[in-house]
């Protein structure tokens, strides 16, 4: 899972209303290079939409988000999800992810959630929300601290602010509904998906691009 978050940087986050919607989308992404996707548990067609990409999409990394209970966890589990995500943390989830032999990311706010989920051994973890709670000075903040720790950001990351995240050590990768707008997904325009993800690529060219560039003076 890291090694899929060091390469790809960002996390589709969305709820498709059904699974051809999912299928649709998720196939453009991975043809994008952007294969790490999160269908969160916001509407009932969460599991089906999972499976589905599962079964047709399997270029794609597909994990659950907003998985808040034991029950939904199980779901998501059935219908091959690879990875799990909570908005807070939740040891029945993180319990399930165990039992499964996948990764669980909790997301947390506070440095008293980070000691608790360190304390279980979550060293992954989603920063939530991620702009109302201090945005990148927050984590740059609290990185010191934990130096183990590995950030992903979520909740009012998008285009304009997603370099700033992303330029952090700690922050391993941003996750977002950048990737798939709203409207393009409402709309199947695929133009529009493939413009979000040309403009994505961009940001992490420059972060690239600077990387290099610093690498080159001593």
């Amino acid at each position: 899972m890291q090694d899929f978050l060091v390469t790809s940087r960002v996390v589709a986050v969305f709820a498709p209303p059904a699974p051809d919607d999912a299928v649709w989308a998720a196939a453009v992404l991975v043809e994008e290079g952007f294969p790490l996707v999160e269908i969160t548990f916001r509407n009932e067609a969460a599991r089906d939409n999972i499976a589905a990409l599962v079964q047709d999409v399997p270029g794609a990394v597909v994990g659950a988000g907003t998985v808040l209970t034991r029950e939904q966890a199980l779901e998501a589990c059935a219908a091959g999800a690879r990875f799990l995500v909570s908005p807070g943390l939740a040891p029945e989830v993180g319990l399930v992810a165990d039992q499964e032999g996948i990764p669980y990311i909790p997301g947390v706010f506070t440095p008293s959630e980070i000691q608790v989920a360190l304390e279980r051994g979550w060293r992954t973890l989603k920063f939530f929300p991620a702009e109302a709670g201090g945005g990148p000075g927050f984590i740059q903040a609290l990185a010191p601290v934990y130096p183990g720790v590995s950030f992903i950001p979520t909740g009012g990351v998008g285009l304009g602010n997603l370099g700033a995240y992303l330029r952090l050590p700690s922050v391993v990768a941003c996750g977002g509904s950048f990737l798939v707008p709203s409207r393009a997904l409402r709309e199947r325009d695929e133009a529009a998906l493939r413009e979000a993800a040309s403009r994505v690529r961009d940001i992490l060219a420059c972060l690239d691009g600077d990387a290099s560039g610093g690498s080159g003076h001593g």
